[in-house]
């Protein structure tokens, strides 16, 4: 659709041009400014004339009927009628099945792509979990969002990096050693992996708050306790390096796993310790500049210019925050990725702390601070609770991709017994059931995670686009060879189908402008249904006409192409038989 936008475009330039050979007036505007008609009868695109109405001198009515009469002969324009100063336009299914469907078999994988990123660098920090704490539905949201955008900028022509911020540093490590050396063993560990650990820390927690209500008091020896293991950790000591180590190669051998399930890969897992060394460089920064101040003892930026609290960047005690280690990140990435945009993928939890950080880079002459993007996403809550490790509140990532995958499998033995690879394309739909229920929501929306409706194979879910995306490839296994020739479209419900095909390219820049991936998901349920309607409503490979049946045929390779590359943007896995 950008092409025959810009197509368009350009006509009513010209047409304009003919009128007022002074207009200031450009394709690209003109463009944007075609809209799509509430009401698909009124047509295709529609063009309020109005816009034109101050450069022309002429109601919009005039324009309108003028602009008609230019437009009316171009061939990717099927019909056009002025209607109370808006131009009305139908495009062509001679274009249509001319241009736009060998288009889509001819660029085929880079259908949709773009280039507007080529020669730019793009560093994505998404998923980050805590080390030690296992993967659950909270992390979600950042796992996901985070590659599919990577997906999408990558697909624009960005050379992109992604990097897992790990939360491989901080207190919880203190309580962690103290809790693995007076409850755990090693054995214990290696056998239970990051469950075990999961565990150890939840108790510890619960010692150290105590339960008032049942008169057992908080252990603050044990916090204490647990302040100087870090500190020693911190120091380098070597007996509590090494179990800190050991705990992060624990964690990430399980991370790998889920990421393995997701097709998700990253660039570089530097985590939060890897920056304790780089963080003093941007401390003094601040000290020379002037920026920090004391408050309480503690080293603050005052942001109250800026309608902001002050950021914190040290302690009392001299320790360093999450902006310190943010910023000292940031500028280490700039140094070395030298990127030209800088995302960050976290909870909306955590709007307030970047744009304090995001404005301290600023103040500290950073020029690249306006290359720093914080995308936040809405909260995850399990049956309306909010989740939290350190009660043991929380459905993990693990158990919620075997119980979907369990049921595929038993609907997979009902209906296709003798499936090959049962096994893979079980786990295909059924973590792409998880994937694309989360995926269909605005990222800013809350999520009351419902397991029911997240692993319902009805109405609008994973499974049904996949076994679209199945049926696609099963029509063209039984249609063999089909010569090349003209491509027809006949019907109402071939064009609906060709028009929503031509639509993904700009699905896809409006997708990265909004950091939006939902976008992608809600263009592959359209062509979902568009496809569904004309698989059931028009004879594919029994159709009378062998030039029919050659167009239906290319039109469903088409389709298998689009659906493929957009399932490629947001970690679903294609699956050819189901």
């Amino acid at each position: 659709m950008q092409t025959i936008k810009k197509r368009i475009a350009e006509k009513i330039v010209d047409a304009v041009l003919q009128i007022n050979a002074e207009a200031q007036l450009n394709a690209q505007d003109v463009a944007a400014m075609l809209e799509y008609p509430p009401d698909a009868n009124l047509g295709d695109l529609a063009f309020p004339c109005f816009k034109l109405s101050k450069v022309l001198r002429r109601s919009p009515v005039q324009i309108a009927a003028s602009l008609c009469k230019a437009l009316a002969q171009d061939e990717v324009i099927g019909s056009i009628e002025a209607v109370n100063g808006y131009l009305n336009i139908k495009i062509s299914n001679v274009y249509l099945g001319s241009t736009v469907i060998p288009d889509i078999l001819g660029q085929n994988e880079r259908y949709g792509s773009q280039t507007f990123g080529c020669g730019k660098k793009v560093v994505l920090d998404y998923s980050s979990p805590n080390v030690a704490k296992p993967f659950h539905i909270g992390h979600l949201g950042t796992t996901v969002i985070g590659h599919a955008l990577r997906k999408l900028h990558e697909f624009a022509g960005y050379e992109c990096y992604g990097i897992n911020y790990l939360g491989d540093w901080g207190t919880q490590f203190g309580k962690l050693i103290v809790a693995y050396r007076k409850w755990g063993s090693r054995e214990a560990v290696e056998e239970g992996g990051i469950d075990k650990l999961v565990e150890l820390y939840v108790r510890v927690n619960n010692a150290i708050k105590g339960d008032p209500e049942n008169g057992i008091p908080a252990d603050e020896a044990l916090a204490d306790q647990s302040r100087a293991e870090f500190h020693k950790l911190e120091m380098g000591d070597e007996e509590n390096l090494a179990l800190w180590k050991w705990f992060v190669e624990i964690s990430l051998e399980e991370y790998n796993r889920t990421y393995k399930q997701l097709g998700i890969t990253f660039d570089s897992y530097k985590g939060e310790s890897f920056y304790t060394d780089k963080m003093p460089a941007q401390v003094q920064k601040l000290r020379d500049m002037d920026l920090l101040k004391i408050d309480d003892g503690a080293s603050i930026v005052d942001l109250s210019e800026y309608n902001m609290p002050p950021c914190l960047i040290l302690k009392r005690d001299g320790s360093t925050l999450y902006p310190t280690r943010d910023i000292a990140a940031a500028v280490y990435r700039k140094e070395n990725y030298h990127f030209d945009k800088a995302v960050y993928v976290t909870s909306a939890q955590q709007c307030l702390h970047f744009a304090q950080w995001f404005k301290v880079v600023e103040m500290m002459g950073y020029p690249w601070y306006n290359e720093l993007v914080h995308v936040p996403y809405g909260t995850v809550s399990l049956n309306g609770e909010k989740l939290a490790t350190r009660t043991g509140n929380v459905v993990l990532l693990k158990d919620l991709f075997a119980l979907a995958i369990e049921k595929v499998s038993g609907i997979m033995e009902e209906k296709n017994p003798n499936l090959e690879n049962k096994a893979e394309v079980a786990e295909a739909i059924g973590v792409g059931a998880i994937v694309f229920y989360y995926l269909t929501n605005n990222r800013m929306k809350d999520i009351n995670f419902v397991m029911e409706e997240a692993l319902s194979f009805d109405g609008n879910t994973g499974p049904y686009v996949q076994y679209t995306y199945a049926r696609t490839c099963s029509v063209l296994n039984r249609a063999g060879e089909v010569a090349d020739g003209e491509i027809l479209i006949t019907t109402d419900e071939e064009a609906t189908l060709v028009k929503t095909l031509c639509r993904f390219g700009e699905r896809v820049c409006a997708a990265i402008a909004d950091y939006e991936p939902s976008y992608i998901t809600r263009f592959i349920l359209d062509v979902a249904a568009a496809f569904n309607r004309f698989y059931h409503n028009c004879t594919i490979l029994g159709a009378d006409d062998p030039v029919v049946r050659a167009s239906r045929i290319k039109l469903t390779e088409a389709t298998k192409i689009v659906l493929g590359n957009a399932f490629d943007l947001i970690c679903l896995k294609k699956t050819e038989k189901v």
